[in-house]
């Protein structure tokens, strides 16, 4: 490691109280403390299509140690399946087993909660919320196909929805227009016990790898607007998905390190559900956010991206 790096590392530690940074000395404490390590996707793995240096050789050696690899994204824009593919077409093996989406959230929390199955769900979001539903044995309406619709505000107009609604799933939606929000508003407003799920509320995302975009919490709010409830929300930091991982791996949340770049989503996943916490700053969340004095979330650990695991314990 170049001298001007760790003087730079050394610097930042100094100037964080709540939380370490990751160096020769403990990451050996934190390494051996953990079986699973929880891997955010967009700002940790990739951004965008562009996968973060140091990746591949990173998830290589942690298999190679004998830890337990899970990827958890808050990102409902693909399913398992489809994630599975971008992996794959960025050089890097994982099954589908081993992805956990708030798209496949969002499905599991309907089935496991007995969603009729002759119910609908409108879909307020990509093709991967869909796949997960239709997979699930729901029916989903709306997603992309609904990108292009349009409305005429004229007199003695009236929007017709389908009755049979019984849940509606916002998630990502770069398309999302004035048709889409009316339909999931009347669903939600009008048909008797229609569920109201958030993917997740994250404001913003590494959509692309050159700058961040608007999030899931954009679209969800404008539906919270205009039908004043608020979602159950099923992404992180909500802790659904902790229950398949604990009941798949039956590894114990304090065996497990949640790793990601936002705060509010992954490392407050991991503090919710007892994990050990590793922020990166690949993503999100920079330096300056972490050492803010009006930030409450603390990591146990914060480095500049995953490759750092790699580096230290080869230092």
């Amino acid at each position: 490691m170049m001298k001007e790096e760790e003087s730079s590392r050394t610097a930042s530690s100094s100037a964080t109280t709540d939380c370490k940074l990751l160096s020769p000395s403990n990451l050996p404490q934190l390494f051996d403390s953990v079986d699973a390590f929880l891997f955010d996707c967009d700002g940790v793995i990739w951004k965008g299509d562009t996968l973060i240096d140091g990746v591949p050789h990173t998830l290589d050696m942690l298999r190679s140690k004998g830890k337990k690899l899970v990827f958890v994204t808050n990102n409902s824009s693909k399913s398992r399946r489809q994630n599975a593919l971008k992996f794959q077409s960025l050089g890097i093996s994982v099954t589908e087993e081993e992805i956990f989406s708030s798209s496949f959230a969002a499905a599991m929390y309907l089935k496991i909660n007995g969603f009729p199955p002759e119910k609908k769900v409108y879909v307020i979001g990509g093709e991967g919320i869909l796949e997960e539903l239709k997979l699930a044995g729901f029916t989903g309406l709306g997603g992309p196909e609904d990108g292009k619709k349009t409305v005429e505000l004229k007199s003695n107009t009236l929007f017709e929805h389908d009755k049979s609604v019984g849940a509606v799933v916002v998630g990502i939606d770069p398309y999302i227009n004035y048709y889409k929000l009316q339909y999931g508003t009347l669903c939600i407003r009008e048909n008797p016990g229609c569920i109201f799920i958030a993917t997740n509320r994250d404001a913003t995302g590494n959509m692309t790898d050159l700058q961040e975009w608007p999030g899931a919490g954009c679209m969800v709010a404008a539906v919270c607007g205009s039908t004043q409830k608020e979602p159950i929300v099923v992404g992180k930091p909500s802790t659904f998905l902790m229950d398949f991982l604990q009941k798949k791996y039956d590894i114990p949340t304090s065996k497990m390190c949640m790793v990601g770049d936002r705060l509010d989503t992954d490392i407050l996943f991991g503090q919710n559900a007892e994990c050990k916490t590793l922020l990166v700053l690949s993503g999100v969340t920079n330096q300056s956010t972490l050492q803010d004095p009006s930030n409450h979330i603390q990591p146990d650990f914060y480095t500049n991206q995953i490759s750092d695991i790699f580096d230290l314990l080869n230092s």
